[in-house]
């Protein structure tokens, strides 16, 4: 009984019109349950549709946690280890707002709302794409470490240099952080800038390793992508 559950409430096989059913289903309730995030006010028929959504998403995440050990090859620490997968994680978020009841406050209303938004990322579960996606970054994941501990310590470096040459600049190391991010990135957004020419000498040349970092990324998951596409083909 569980394995069939197992079998509905993932994505669905090309021959398995039940669980198909069910994929569709889902999509519909996640649409259903963002359209009042496109609204400022309240109404009933939203209050009644997120209500019902609610328990539905509710079920469908503790009938994947009651199945975890499927999903992990019948592991012994499967349902220590559901909770904590990226899907699992969106899944919680998604509802958590469902027991909040300290929202009367405009914060709180905020965060309530916030929590609602991550139910747009539950869609990504049923992207054939994003899930190829997925799995190239896991394959490709040693070369994208590298690459993200090159970033960090560039970034670092960066924002000490120029937190050190320019001190009346930044109020503290946090916003030489950030305007390094926002060169790395290139960006530039202009707010925060160098006014000194060492300090304009230092941008430069951050802005040129940036492009040359940002490319690293691109480039590892763009090859993969093709090589997985290709061996499905």
């Amino acid at each position: 009984m569980r394995k069939r559950i197992y079998d509905v409430i993932e994505i669905a096989e090309t021959n398995d019109i039940i669980s198909l059913i069910y994929d569709r289903f889902m999509l519909i309730c996640i649409i259903l349950s963002i359209i009042p995030l496109f609204f400022k006010q309240t109404n009933f028929i939203f209050e009644w549709v997120n209500n019902i959504t609610v328990i539905i998403f509710i079920i469908d995440y503790i009938l994947r946690w009651c199945t975890a050990d499927f999903k992990y090859d019948n592991s012994k620490m499967a349902f220590i280890r559901y909770p904590f997968g990226i899907f699992a994680i969106i899944d919680l978020l998604s509802i958590l707002p469902a027991f909040t009841l300290l929202n009367n406050g405009l914060r709180m209303l905020k965060l309530f709302r916030l929590g609602k938004a991550f139910r747009t990322l539950r869609l990504l579960r049923y992207s054939k794409s994003f899930n190829l996606i997925i799995s190239v970054i896991k394959r490709e994941k040693k070369a994208l470490f590298a690459v993200c501990v090159l970033a960090g310590g560039y970034i670092i470096l960066s924002a000490l240099i120029l937190f050190q040459v320019e001190p009346n600049t930044f109020d503290n190391f946090f916003d030489a952080i950030y305007w390094a991010v926002v060169t790395l990135t290139t960006v530039g957004y202009g707010d925060i800038y160098p006014t000194s020419d060492v300090g304009r000498i230092v941008s430069m040349l951050s802005s040129f390793m940036g492009i040359a970092i940002v490319a690293l990324p691109t480039g590892i998951i763009t090859a993969g992508y093709m090589n997985e596409v290709n061996k499905k083909k």
